[in-house]
């Protein structure tokens, strides 16, 4: 159920009218890491990617979104046996940072800016605010996921294990 909820709070996230990098799907991605316990749980952040890229149409950045939402799914996975209030916000700086890195990058590379060096720090620079939008999201929906979700299972006296799919 936390799956498919997961999922279509994020596919709707993409489609309603929003802020540019105003999205859940970091946030989705290092809870997915974090609580999903299935071999499979990667899954979640790259369906709600390639379901919402598939209504919205598809980009020749893909490649670099799909992969950066992967690696903070992965990054989840190593908080898993971590988390902590500092850890928390470590890894969500991080995971933003490394979302911004790659993706800018992949349109770098992709030809967008020119194959110059002047090129690559002028595609960097033009996303500084998407950037600091994309942040501050993280912030408030890593906040959200997690803090929702913590409140819920010590309210409901579960062990605290990670839950299923």
């Amino acid at each position: 159920m936390v799956a498919i909820t997961l999922i279509i709070i994020g596919v709707l996230t993409r489609l309603i009218p929003h802020s540019a990098n105003f999205s859940p799907l970091v946030g989705i991605a290092l809870f997915s890491g974090v609580y999903l316990n299935k071999k499979h749980a990667y899954l979640i952040p790259l369906a709600i990617y390639v379901l919402s890229d598939i209504i919205i149409g598809l980009h020749s950045t893909i490649l670099f979104t799909w992969g950066s939402i992967l690696l903070i799914y992965y990054l989840g996975s190593k908080l898993r046996n971590h988390k902590t209030v500092g850890n928390i916000g470590l890894y969500t700086i991080v995971s933003s940072i490394l979302f911004f890195v790659v993706t800018n990058f992949g349109v770098w590379l992709l030809g967008w800016y020119g194959y110059s060096l002047e090129g690559f720090i002028r595609c960097f620079m033009l996303a500084i605010p998407f950037f600091r939008t994309s942040l501050l999201a993280n912030f408030i929906y890593v906040g959200l996921l997690f803090g929702t979700y913590e409140y819920f299972l010590r309210k409901s006296k579960l062990p605290k294990e990670s839950i299923a799919f």
